[in-house]
């Protein structure tokens, strides 16, 4: 008669040789020390000493999912990408969230801008598109990015993220006051991840198969609405639930109710960038709508959750440089050195062949390259040569750049961002400002002013320099700021 147990099977080492106790680790007779012969011992506790790998610097704490994109509009006038090529043709994708600031252990419900990291699985290649739940940024130049995030991270002295180094570095820094209103706007804290929209934030390019190419940007539009959070039930949510948006994204998934956005673009013929009002590839601004109305060209459907958070969310790596014929970048700086920096925190965080995990190769057609070797190589290759050009029939280049050429003119050097007729810091943050209705503007105003009121009590100079932005953006902003942090300060 077969027994149950005869029925499982049989635990084995790393290696494959049937495990016979799983209990008892072997020792010098009873009670007596461990026996370096335990390999199986030894093969599990190395193991779990390595079972992390170092956490994203940034967007440590995160969730994500797979879906589905289809496309609802032609827009191969714009762009020969072949996944953008029908109306009605789906690619696979896959979508992490994340929030920016906290580290892996880190709540949900906090402050804090959203990562939006989408993968599409398409035919030519994955297509990385990795930007934010916001369509600007704090920084308009990559070369200030480690200075900003040190601002946001633990101070090297105390140990814990510091108001007078923040504050410091955004007073400093006036090009932020346009991020920063969103994020102390009601719009900061999102009550979960299905209920924000999502941007590609920087200006990207496509290219259509005359050779003619366009700038653009992307926008996704929740169809579950926005919802968020005020600052009282997001401290709350976050003792009680630390991981509520995850479990809220996984949940939704798992009783069929897939969460879905609608996918819209800004267009900009090339020949308008030159002259138009505001710096189109300046990070810190946005294309008003009424000058470049967004298109619909698609839905976003996320469908199928991770079988493992470790492999597939934490494991997964997404680089702005991982174009498709038919998109490219554009000369907006950040993006620029974020074409770098991305890939390169991947090699380090998770391994030269990283991009070989199941969750970040290619699903929808087949790497062909000469890399070999390094940290977890699985000789994919066989015994193909690793070389280029070579007569055994090896892969072969197109002789097409994946997006067109752009002219340039000038010296090298460290050159300031062109300035359009209405650049300045402040414009777009005031605009922003006073599209809110008065509970918005109150509530703004109170999140902000609790915030520069922890400033240490002999730094006026930075509380001062911290007002002196938003009320360059609307003196009634300025002003209640102002009001409102006196008060505060008065009380500690």
């Amino acid at each position: 008669m077969t027994t149950q147990d005869e029925l499982r099977p049989t635990l084995t080492t790393e290696s494959g040789a049937p495990v016979a106790d799983n209990q008892n680790t072997e020792t010098a007779g009873v009670g007596g020390p461990a026996l370096i012969q335990d390999q199986l011992l030894f093969e599990k506790l190395a193991h779990f000493n390595r079972e992390r790998i170092p956490e994203r610097v940034v967007h440590a704490r995160g969730a994500g999912a797979y879906g589905t994109f289809t496309v609802t509009a032609d827009v191969t006038a714009y762009t020969r990408a072949k996944f953008l090529s029908e109306v009605g043709k789906q690619t696979e994708t896959f979508l992490r969230f994340s929030t920016v600031a906290g580290n892996l252990g880190a709540a949900d419900a906090v402050r804090d801008p959203r990562g939006w990291a989408l993968k599409f699985y398409t035919e030519e290649g994955n297509y990385d598109l990795v930007g934010n739940n916001t369509p600007v940024f704090f920084i308009k130049d990559a070369i200030k990015f480690p200075d900003f995030i040190h601002t946001q991270k633990r101070d090297p002295y105390t140990g814990s993220q510091e108001a007078d180094n923040v504050w410091d570095f955004w007073s400093l820094s006036p090009e932020s006051t346009h991020q920063v209103t969103w994020l102390f706007g009601d719009r900061g804290i999102p009550a979960s991840y299905r209920h924000m929209d999502g941007f590609g934030s920087h200006t990207f390019q496509w290219e259509n198969e005359a050779g003619e190419y366009f700038w653009v940007k992307y926008h996704f539009k929740t169809d579950q609405g926005i919802r968020n959070l005020t600052q009282d039930e997001a401290n709350r949510l976050a003792g009680e639930d630390p991981d509520s948006h995850q479990r809220d994204l996984r949940e939704s998934i798992e009783r069929g109710d897939f969460p879905t956005w609608t996918v819209q673009v800004q267009i900009m013929p090339a020949a308008d960038a030159a002259t138009y009002r505001f710096n189109p590839f300046d990070l810190t601004k946005v294309w008003p709508h009424a000058d470049y109305p967004p298109i619909e060209i698609g839905k976003l459907e996320l469908n199928r959750n991770p079988d493992n958070v470790f492999a597939e969310v934490e494991q997964s790596i997404f680089s702005p440089g991982h174009f498709v014929p038919g998109i490219g970048p554009s000369p907006d700086k950040m993006l620029q050195g974020r074409l770098f920096a991305y890939p390169d925190a991947h090699r380090y965080r998770v391994g030269i062949n990283a991009d070989h995990l199941p969750v970040n190769r290619p699903h929808a057609t087949e790497a062909r390259t000469n890399g070999r070797d390094g940290h977890l190589y699985d000789g994919r290759h066989g015994r193909r040569k690793n070389y280029e050009p070579n007569s055994f029939g090896g892969p072969v280049q197109t002789g097409r750049p994946l997006w067109a050429a752009v002219p340039v003119n000038g010296l090298t050097g460290n050159h300031v961002a062109p300035v359009h007729a209405e650049d300045d810091d402040f414009v777009q943050a005031g605009n922003l400002y006073r599209l809110m209705g008065e509970d918005e503007k109150q509530r703004l105003v109170a999140n902000l002013g609790g915030f520069i009121a922890k400033v240490s009590a002999d730094r006026d100079d930075i509380v001062e320099r911290a007002i002196e932005n938003f009320r360059r953006a609307d003196a009634d902003y300025g002003r209640r700021l102002e009001e409102t942090v006196r008060e505060l300060r008065k009380q500690k």
